[in-house]
């Protein structure tokens, strides 16, 4: 693939250039879609290159993003992507193609479908393993409006690892709506022999005619019970043995393919024999992750979520490592920790990486799970594991986390197992945007009885609250930021902390305190040395240390809680609970995230329209010191 570095000149990507919508798309010969797939793909590389973003599962699908679109009238057909990872060409055929630099930054397009941008994006997504369920209830509804309308699902081989996906399946199924499905298998491999044979049989089963035929013997052989039974089960036998759809057939799908995701013309054949016929129908499609772009091919993985870069040079390692991230200092607490504990498991539902596991997943194979997208399962998985005296250590995102929230109380708190919740991406993390911002954790995990809440302020503190949470005889969560630290040096030992136990950092004369609840303690401390306020590092949100929040009470005429969490039901709230209940008035102020889903852009930049930085705590502090 020819490497195009200005995705703002229409010189290198004539043909794409001319398509504003898919009817231009479709005003193509079928034959032209091959060159399309060329021009596009060199364009997202350009377009993710510069601005960062997700590229290799974009690059795998861009034969059957054009297929979809021109074999489908869309946007009044109803196309809906799993996660959203994969959507950037998508963007760029439905009218985005000239905002597309832009993308995941303030004031661009969300790096994920999203209602409110284009008609174009059906369903908003950024969790895996909706599309099943948003796509049948699309059916269902239009059914019953009277309008007639496809609507297709594209979910990936990572999302039908999770239970929604299977529920969704085991629905649609039984209800004989007409969906179609179509899975984007991008792991699984096909030799070539194989793959032309499934290619000419799936273009041979998905025809009109095969269909009806098939339908037509199903119902001569049906008033034939005992011949019936037999061709029943000996088509299930072939299936088996010539395609991997026994399973979907089972739950009431009829089964297409594997086909080669990568052939756009052979695509539209088989979509366009598949978009009318009744009943729940699959689609199995075998692309490649990073498809035309050699380095991700080799390591997908490490091209899913890039920052820029230079497509000639591929990822570069940073010159200097600086500071330490906040999943830098869990990857090697957790590896130090499985040296001192061998009761001590590692789980993750597919974020290896993400939450720093890679190190531990070499190490310690025996001791680390990965359970795919499933996040209710990891927990229970946890859960289990606790009653047979391990330690699991449940590594997850804070946005991820929701998905868990009944077996985390249920089965985690309510029988009180020693369960540890390492909460990465805790507060914003910024360009993903909305579906991803991790602002409600300390909220929904604060009303739970029996859980142990903490929120470190630097990376020194992240080391020895994980250590506390490990060794507490009660569910604990540690929640940190994405990104890196103020640089504090890491504990030699896995000393824990005293539980409930907050700490005074500094002593001031203004009459203000601020308590400080997390990673913004660093601004905090830096204000507070402007100003001379007092400066709390809190360090838990449950148990609160009542004592420390009362001395401070008696001894300053206003408190300043500082979170990055929404202010609604959070760690600010719960000290004003505890001043309500004794009969304290001292005037809390609560600093933290509004009562709004915060958009994708710059964290920094977030964070100062929330009035979370210094320049905001400032102000606010200037505020509370004028007379009257």
């Amino acid at each position: 693939m020819t490497v195009m570095n200005d995705p703002k000149c229409p010189e290198a990507y004539p043909l794409l250039q001319t398509i504003d919508d898919p009817s231009d798309l479709r005003a193509l010969s079928v034959e032209r879609l091959a060159e399309v797939a060329e021009e596009l793909r060199a364009f997202l590389l350009a377009c993710v290159s510069q601005s960062g973003g997700h590229l290799s599962a974009g690059l795998g699908a861009v034969e059957l993003t054009l297929a979809l679109h021109y074999a489908l009238d869309t946007p009044h057909d109803r196309l809906i992507w799993d996660v959203g990872h994969q959507c950037y060409a998508h963007k760029a055929l439905t009218g985005r193609r000239r905002w597309l630099t832009e993308i995941r930054q303030a004031g661009g397009p969300a790096g994920f479908p999203v209602r409110e941008e284009s008609d174009y994006d059906a369903f908003g997504v950024g969790h895996s393993s909706t599309s099943i369920s948003a796509a049948l209830g699309m059916v269902l509804g239009s059914a019953h409006s009277g309008t007639r309308r496809r609507c297709v699902a594209v979910i990936g081989d990572g999302g039908l690892t999770a239970g929604e996906a299977f529920e969704a399946l085991n629905h649609a199924g039984g209800s004989g709506a007409d969906l179609l499905v179509v899975l984007n298998d991008n792991e699984m491999s096909i030799s070539e022999n194989v793959g032309a044979l499934s290619n000419y049989l799936t273009r041979l089963l998905s025809a009109p005619l095969t269909g009806q035929l098939r339908r037509g013997a199903r119902e001569v052989l049906r008033r034939v019970p005992p011949v019936h039974e037999f061709a029943r089960r000996t088509e299930e036998h072939l299936k088996g043995m010539i395609a991997p759809g026994t399973l979907f057939e089972e739950l009431g799908f009829h089964y297409y393919g594997p086909v080669d995701g990568h052939d756009a013309s052979g695509l539209v054949t088989v979509l366009r024999n598949l978009r009318d016929q009744p009943g729940p129908r699959l689609l199995h499609v075998v692309t490649r992750k990073g498809k035309g772009y050699a380095p991700a091919e080799q390591d997908p993985t490490a091209y899913h979520g890039v920052g820029r870069f230079d497509p000639a040079r591929g990822l570069t390692p940073p010159s200097s490592p600086g500071a330490l991230s906040y999943t830098d200092v869990f990857d090697r607490w957790i590896t130090q920790a499985a040296v001192a504990d061998r009761r001590l498991f590692a789980i993750t539902p597919a974020m290896r990486e993400g939450s720093g596991l890679g190190r531990f997943a070499q190490r310690y194979p025996e001791r680390f799970i990965d359970v795919g997208i499933a996040e209710q399962h990891a927990v229970t998985l946890a859960a289990g594991l606790a009653c047979e005296g391990a330690r699991p250590v449940v590594a997850m995102y804070s946005t991820f986390l929701q998905r868990g929230y009944d077996q985390l109380i249920h089965d985690v708190a309510l029988q009180r197992l020693p369960v540890l919740f390492a909460i990465d991406r805790a507060g914003i993390v910024g360009p993903d945007g909305a579906t991803h911002q991790g602002t409600f954790d300390l909220s929904f995990l604060r009303c739970v009885p029996e859980l142990i809440v903490m929120t470190p302020g630097d990376e020194a503190e992240c080391w020895r609250l994980l250590s506390t949470g490990l060794h507490a005889d009660a569910p604990a969560a540690v929640r940190y930021p994405r990104g890196r630290g103020p640089g504090c040096a890491l504990p030699k030992s896995l000393a824990p902390l005293p539980i409930g136990q907050a700490e005074i950092r500094r002593r001031g004369d203004a009459g203000i305190a601020l308590l400080v609840f997390g990673a913004l303690l660093p601004t905090a401390e830096a204000v507070a040395e402007e100003l001379d306020l007092t400066v709390a590092n809190m360090r838990f949100v449950k148990p609160l240390d009542v004592a420390c929040i009362e001395q401070l009470a008696a001894t300053h005429r206003h408190l300043l809680t500082l979170e990055e969490n929404v202010i609604a039901g959070g760690a600010g709230s719960a000290v004003s609970e505890h001043l309500a209940r004794i009969g304290n008035r001292t005037p809390v102020t609560h600093l933290g995230l509004p009562d709004t889903f915060t958009p994708h852009g710059d964290r920094d930049a977030l964070l100062a329209a929330s009035g979370l930085d210094a320049a905001g705590l400032r102000s606010v502090v200037a505020s509370l010191q004028q007379p009257g």
